[in-house]
């Protein structure tokens, strides 16, 4: 396999698709390349690193010469996405485009990667306006849609016995998605909702206000360092409430930076490191041997839509499109959650867990404890033309 990247990395001897490269190769005669945009640098670098990072994994272990991979950071700015994505389109000359982590930065470049007759498959964002009506038949979302794991967390936080929420998230289109989501399911009242700003590490004002607000327990989505600096000033801040979040507040590359406040937090998720089948305990094992860290929830949803790639390079020809888009939809890949579908929009149809933080030796990470919801699709697929 060829890429183009900052950093070559480890070939690992677990091939997920039980394929080897050669099989592959000599499947069709195409050439694939990949372009992948994601973030490196700045805010969110270390969700680009786990998404690149989970994504190389299952190329490496595949080893198939036919796929080139192009990375570029996207500095989570819409306009350089946008530029990547041209510059990708254009001069690369790429097939399948992937990577993107943020909602806004999907929106400026999925519809005119697809409009170009481009395929794109999201390991991560799933905003509400390509899931429904703006579906695309060259679009999927392996991750999941934006509001699903705020759903389970609203369907938790009704369970878990919430009657007066104080809710929270950045003022973006997955922040935006996240409270729709937790409202959609939750069945109590709402001691306050704020929208703070995308990157923001001051949570001063937020706090003051949490504690002013008669709340039974709280409910936040803030990705990457915004939920670090969060959960570090509400433990200082001596308010002891329940929290309630979906994972990418409780994440892997998170809980080593927040320690000891985030134990004991119950967040919701498709993904986890203990979910029991082969495949996703070969991917713990060789992604912490490749990398030195556990994986997260980030690197999980990377390594899948790789091998989704992968399930389709083995059986059709991109150069045949359609095809080929079968092939994805038939999603004949061995994925890390176990059994995989998709729904008609081409987002996943799946169980969405509850997970606690706890401690493992020096190691904060996360266990299962039971589902919330179980086979979910996200609303939005009714809307869908496909």
């Amino acid at each position: 396999m060829k890429f183009k990247s900052l950093t070559k990395f480890a070939l690992c001897s677990v091939a997920a698709l039980g394929l080897s490269g050669a099989a592959m190769a000599e499947s069709h005669g195409g050439k694939v390349k990949i372009g992948m945009i994601t973030t490196l640098t700045g805010g969110g670098a270390g969700i680009g690193a786990d998404i690149r990072d989970g994504f190389m994994l299952a190329m490496d272990q595949a080893g198939n010469d036919n796929i080139e991979v192009v990375i570029e950071d996207d500095q989570r700015k819409p306009e350089i996405a946008v530029q990547l994505s041209d510059k990708l389109i254009q001069s690369e000359k790429v097939d399948i485009l992937t990577g993107i982590i943020w909602s806004n930065l999907a929106l400026a470049v999925v519809p005119a990667a697809t409009a170009q007759g481009k395929f794109y498959l999201s390991p991560n964002a799933g905003p509400t306006q390509l899931a429904g009506k703006g579906c695309h038949e060259n679009y999927f979302n392996v991750a999941w849609q934006n509001d699903n794991l705020h759903e389970a967390a609203g369907a938790h936080a009704t369970a878990s016995g919430f009657e007066n929420a104080f809710i929270l998230a950045p003022n973006y289109p997955a922040g935006q998605d996240a409270l729709t989501g937790f409202k959609r399911l939750y069945e109590g009242e709402l001691a306050g909702e704020l929208y703070t700003k995308l990157g923001q590490t001051d949570y001063a004002a937020e706090i003051a206000q949490i504690r002013a607000s008669g709340a039974d327990g709280i409910y936040f989505f803030l990705p990457g360092g915004m939920g670090i600096s969060f959960l570090k000033q509400y433990a200082d801040s001596g308010i002891d409430l329940p929290v309630v979040g979906p994972a990418f507040s409780f994440d892997q590359g998170i809980l080593q930076a927040v320690g000891e406040a985030a134990l004991g937090v119950q967040n919701t998720s498709q993904w986890s490191k203990d979910i029991d089948n082969e495949t996703n305990k070969a991917f713990v094992e060789t992604f912490q041997a490749a990398y030195g860290r556990l994986p997260s929830l980030y690197a999980s949803q990377s390594f899948d839509t790789a091998n989704l790639i992968l399930s389709a390079v083995a059986k059709a020809d991109i150069a045949d499109q359609d095809a080929f888009r079968e092939a994805l939809r038939a999603a004949d890949f061995a994925s890390v959650r176990g059994d995989f579908r998709f729904g008609n929009n081409q987002h996943p149809i799946q169980d969405i867990y509850v997970r606690e933080v706890v401690k493992e030796g020096e190691i904060y990470t996360n266990k299962i404890i039971g589902p919330s919801l179980t086979d979910h699709q996200d609303v939005y697929a009714a809307e869908c033309a496909l």
